[in-house]
């Protein structure tokens, strides 16, 4: 997922992204755990994209605070 795309996203709408993406990661390491898991390098793409969602959501919470 690109910053581009998810800085297009609303407040509301990048809190689901980033609640799917923890059940994915928790669905992920469960996988890993029973060795089921086919691609290990889909966990590290998917900390990286809860790390962005959660900047943005930080970055817009900053603003709406400066403008206030």
């Amino acid at each position: 997922m690109k910053i581009s795309e998810i800085r297009n996203l609303n407040e509301n709408d990048l809190k689901t992204k980033l609640k799917d993406l923890k059940s994915e990661l928790f669905n992920l390491r469960f996988q890993l755990a029973i060795n089921q898991l086919e691609n290990p390098m889909r966990i590290r793409a998917v900390k990286k994209d809860i790390a962005r969602v959660q900047t943005i959501l930080r970055e817009k919470e900053l603003s709406a605070t400066a403008e206030a």
